[in-house]
């Protein structure tokens, strides 16, 4: 269990931060970027929720516990040792993700970001989960990394698209290419 009784360690006063096997790293490097970027789209959901009804806010919260794993499992590097993302969270988003796109009509163009504000703010935590998956992959060309971890990121991005389409109701924001020419 995770006990926090002082916040402030003046540990990170360096330029420094501890990763979870206790291992001291730059606060720049590629690690600790994907893992501040694993936090900004979790931050982005947690805002989501605040315009989503009980169901879509149930799923969220799964999917914001998903995101303290995976953070978890970046956190040590390695293949041993620590909480690992798994197959099976992946799996959940892919079924999640094709029972809301049942009900939604096929798109004939592409979407633009907008909408609801639910909507708006899914569209902006796929942003992130997309940005947090470059950082991920970024850090997998160099260290190992848990390949269901580049996996849950991915289905996220399309789990988040497909619930901003949603929460739009079938009544996407499309793109007109050239219509403010």
């Amino acid at each position: 269990m995770v006990k926090l009784d002082v916040i402030t360690t003046r540990g990170g006063d360096t330029g420094e931060t501890s990763l979870g096997n206790g291992e001291r790293v730059p606060k720049d490097a590629p690690r600790i970027e994907a893992l501040g970027t694993v936090d900004e789209a979790n931050t982005a959901i947690g805002m989501l929720r605040l315009h989503t009804a009980q169901e879509e806010d149930a799923m969220l919260g799964r999917i914001q516990n998903d995101l303290f794993d995976l953070g978890a499992d970046l956190s040590v590097p390695g293949a041993e040792g620590g909480l690992r993302v798994t197959e099976a969270q992946c799996l959940r988003l892919e079924r999640e993700l094709q029972t809301m796109n049942e009900g939604l009509p096929p798109l004939r163009s592409f979407v633009l970001p907008g909408g609801t504000p639910a909507a708006a703010h899914a569209h902006m935590a796929r942003a992130l989960a997309r940005r947090a998956e470059r950082a991920v992959v970024a850090l997998a060309a160099a260290e190992p990394v848990n390949g269901d971890a580049v996996r849950y990121l991915n289905r996220l991005s399309d789990h988040l698209f497909v619930l901003a389409r949603s929460l739009n109701t079938g009544q996407d924001v499309l793109w007109e290419p050239g219509a403010t020419r």
